[in-house]
C-alpha cells in the first residue's frame, strides 16, 4: 500500500498549543525546515482555555520573590517527586520567556508603575503570575501563533497522527497520519520530532479537556519505546462546573480565588479553615472577617485556605459533598459576589462573567458558582531529559503536559503556561542541537506505514462489530469510577481488569460510512491511545500504595517516605497499544547539595 502525500522535514513538531509552537520557533530560528502537525485548528490548542496566568518569579508585586523561593514552592506542591533540574530550569528561565512574549506583542496587564501585574495563586509562597485578565492562555497562543505565521513555518490543520516512525536502526523518522477533512492518509519524513500533544483527561468523565485531550502523544512515545513516569498523577482541578451537565467539567480560573473568590457549603460556612494545618490558620479569628483581616495583615507565606495546592483544595470539597454539605447538583460554592464590587470582577473576570452569565445563567457578581472537582491535568507522562527534553527513543522529545519530571506528584497553577514556553524553547533547541550532531535519517520503514493504515481501515472492513461511542462512555464511567480522585487497590485492580475487556472490545469496532469527516472513525482511531494512557495510570495508582500530591489512596492514606524517592517508569516491551506493559519503581536522581540546602532553609 502506498500513501498519497510526503512532506520532509528536519524537526516535526506533533502539537500546536504553547508548547508546540514555542518549539517550532526556535527550530526556525536555528535555521531548520520545520513542520507542525494539529488535530485541530491552529489557534484551537487547549492551551486557549489556560485562564490565570504563567508562573515567572519576577518581583513586580513582592519584590522578595526570586527563582529560589519559586523553586521551593514547585518542589513543595510536587511532593519531592520532581525532576529537580527541570525544577530549577523552569524557575531560573520563566521570567526572561514572559518578556519575550512581551517583545513579541504579549499584552499584560499592569501596575501602577507599568510593569507586568502578576496575581496570587494556589501553593506559590508570592503573587507571581503574569496574566491578561483571566485570558492568559489565548493571549499566549496569540502570540505565539503570530510570531510562527510571520517565520513561514508550514502548519498541517486537522491533521491525525497514528503512529510514530523508525529507520532501521530504531531512530525516530516521521510519522504516518490521515487527514480528518477527506480521510486520506499522509507520512511526514523527519530527522527529529517533537511530542507537544498535550494532556490525556478525555478518559474521564469530567474534564476540562478539549475534544483532542486523549493522550496521544504519551501513547505514541510509550509504543515507540520511550518511558513514562509518575502517570498515577492526575490533577482534579477543584473548581469546574457542575451545572448545567452540557458544560460540567468547564474549568473556573484559580484567579476567581486568587482575586478573592472563597469556598462554601450548603450550609453558606467557609469550610476550607477547616482542612489547614493549624500554623496556617488565622490566629483566634472567630468570625469570617477576622480571619481575613488575620490573612491580610500575615499575608507573606500564609495565602488563604481557597488558595492551598489544587490536590488539597480538591480533596476538601470531595470531603463536604460526601459528608451530605455539598450544592444542589454534588458540588459546593465558590463566591466572589460578596467581596468585590461587580466593576472588579468584570474588569478582572471577564471570561468568568460571560461564561456563567450565558452557559448557566448565573451572574457571579451577585449570585455563587456551583463547582467542584473536574480531572484537569496529568502530572505523568514522557520521561524526558531536563536539558534538552530528549526522550529514550533517539530523535524523539517532548515538552508541555505530555512530558513528565517538572511537576512531580502535583502541579501549582500557573506553572504549565511556563512550562510550555521553558521547555518549549529547549525542546527546539534539543532537536536541532541532536541534528547538528548527525542525528536522524528522515528514512522511515514503508512496512510500518502500510501496517499502521491497516489497522486504522479494519473498523470498515468489519461486517459486524462494536459502536466506538459505546466503548468510550462504559471507558469514561469505569475511570471516573475507579482511577478518580481517591482511589483504592480493589477498585484499581477492577480498573485494569475492565481495561482488558475494553482493549478486546476496541479490536472489535465497526465504523460505518466514508473516512471524510468521521466522528465514529476519529473516535476509533484515538481509543487505542486512551486504553494504553489508562492502562498506564491504573498501574501506576496500584502500585503506588501511598497518597501524594494529586494521587490518594483510601487504603494507603499517608505518605510513606521511601516511595518519596522513587518515580514510577512504565514501558512497553513489543511496541503494540495492545501488548504488554511493564512498571518498575526507580529512584529519583539526587538533589544537589546547594538546591538541597534551599529545601532545607524553608522548613
Amino acid at each position: 500500500m502506498t500513501t498519497i502525500e510526503n512532506h520532509d522535514y528536519d524537526v516535526l513538531i506533533i502539537g500546536a498549543g504553547g508548547a508546540g509552537l514555542r518549539a517550532a520557533i526556535e527550530a526556525k530560528q536555528q535555521g531548520l525546515r520545520v513542520g507542525i502537525i494539529t488535530k485541530s485548528l491552529l489557534g484551537k490548542a487547549h492551551t486557549v482555555m489556560a485562564e490565570g496566568g504563567m508562573a515567572a518569579a519576577m518581583g513586580n508585586v513582592h519584590s522578595e520573590d526570586n527563582w529560589q523561593v519559586h523553586f521551593r514552592d514547585t518542589m513543595r506542591g510536587g511532593k519531592y517527586l520532581n525532576n529537580f533540574r527541570m525544577a530549577e530550569l523552569h524557575a531560573k528561565e520563566a521570567p526572561e520567556r514572559v518578556l519575550e512574549l512581551e517583545q513579541w506583542g504579549a499584552l499584560f496587564d499592569r501596575t501602577k508603575d507599568g510593569k507586568i501585574l502578576q496575581r496570587d495563586f494556589g501553593g506559590h509562597r508570592y503573587a507571581r503570575l503574569a496574566h491578561v485578565g483571566d485570558r492568559t492562555g489565548l493571549e499566549l497562543i496569540r502570540t505565539l501563533q503570530q510570531k510562527v505565521v510571520s517565520m513561514g513555518i508550514d502548519v498541517y490543520m486537522e491533521c491525525k497522527v497514528l503512529q510514530l516512525l523508525k529507520d532501521s536502526n530504531g531512530h525516530i523518522a516521521g510519522a504516518a497520519a490521515y487527514w480528518r477533512h477527506t480521510g486520506e492518509f499522509v507520512t511526514f519524513s523527519s530527522k527529529t520530532v517533537i511530542l507537544a500533544t498535550g494532556g490525556a483527561g478525555k478518559s474521564w468523565k469530567f474534564t476540562s479537556n478539549s475534544w483532542e485531550g486523549t493522550g496521544d502523544g504519551h501513547a505514541m512515545a510509550l509504543w515507540a519505546g520511550s518511558e513514562l513516569i509518575d502517570m498515577e498523577a492526575i490533577q482534579f482541578h477543584p473548581t469546574g462546573m457542575v451545572w448545567p451537565m452540557s458544560v460540567r467539567g468547564l474549568l473556573v480560573t484559580e484567579g476567581v480565588r486568587g482575586d478573592g473568590g472563597v469556598l462554601r457549603n450548603s450550609l453558606g460556612e467557609r469550610f476550607m479553615f477547616n482542612y489547614v494545618a493549624p500554623m496556617f490558620r488565622a490566629e483566634t479569628a472567630e468570625t469570617e472577617e477576622e480571619a481575613d483581616k488575620w490573612y491580610d495583615d500575615h499575608s507573606a507565606g500564609r495565602r488563604p485556605p481557597e488558595l492551598l495546592p489544587r490536590d488539597e483544595v480538591s480533596r476538601a470539597i470531595n470531603a463536604e459533598v460526601k459528608a451530605g454539605r455539598g450544592s444542589p447538583h454534588g458540588g459546593v460554592f465558590l463566591d466572589i459576589g460578596s467581596r468585590r464590587s461587580a466593576e472588579f470582577i468584570r474588569r478582572r473576570l471577564p471570561s468568568m462573567y460571560h461564561q456563567f452569565m450565558e452557559l448557566a445563567g448565573v451572574d457571579i457578581t451577585r449570585e455563587p458558582m456551583e463547582i467542584g472537582p473536574t480531572c484537569h491535568y496529568i502530572m505523568g507522562g514522557v520521561k524526558v531529559d531536563a536539558e534538552t527534553t530528549a526522550t529514550k527513543t533517539p530523535g524523539l522529545f517532548a515538552a508541555g503536559e505530555v512530558a513528565a519530571g517538572l511537576h512531580g506528584a502535583n502541579r501549582l497553577g500557573g506553572n504549565s503556561l511556563s512550562d510550555l514556553i521553558v521547555f518549549g524553547k529547549r525542546a527546539g533547541e534539543g532537536a536541532a542541537s541532536y541534528i547538528a550532531a548527525g542525528g536522524g535519517s528522515g528514512k522511515f520503514k514503508q512496512s510500518d506505514v502500510d501496517a499502521a493504515i491497516a489497522e486504522a481501515l479494519a473498523p470498515f472492513d468489519r461486517v459486524e462489530g462494536e459502536n466506538p461511542y459505546d466503548i468510550q462512555r462504559d471507558l469514561q464511567d469505569m475511570m471516573q469510577a475507579n482511577v478518580g480522585i481517591i482511589r483504592t487497590g480493589t477498585e484499581l485492580e477492577f480498573a485494569l481488569s475492565e481495561l482488558d475487556k475494553l482493549t478486546s472490545r476496541v479490536q472489535n469496532i465497526k465504523v460505518k460510512g466514508g473516512r471524510a469527516y468521521n466522528p465514529g472513525w476519529n473516535l476509533a482511531t484515538d481509543l487505542p491511545a486512551m486504553i494504553t494512557v489508562s492502562r498506564c495510570v491504573a498501574m501506576g495508582a496500584l502500585n503506588r500504595k501511598e497518597s501524594r500530591g494529586g494521587h490518594t489512596r483510601l487504603d494507603f492514606p499517608e505518605a510513606v517516605a521511601e516511595m518519596g524517592s522513587v518515580n514510577f517508569t512504565q514501558s512497553s516491551s513489543d511496541g503494540k497499544w495492545n501488548g504488554k506493559y511493564q512498571i518498575e519503581g526507580k529512584p529519583i536522581p539526587k538533589i544537589t547539595p546547594e538546591l538541597k540546602t534551599l529545601l532545607e532553609e524553608a522548613k
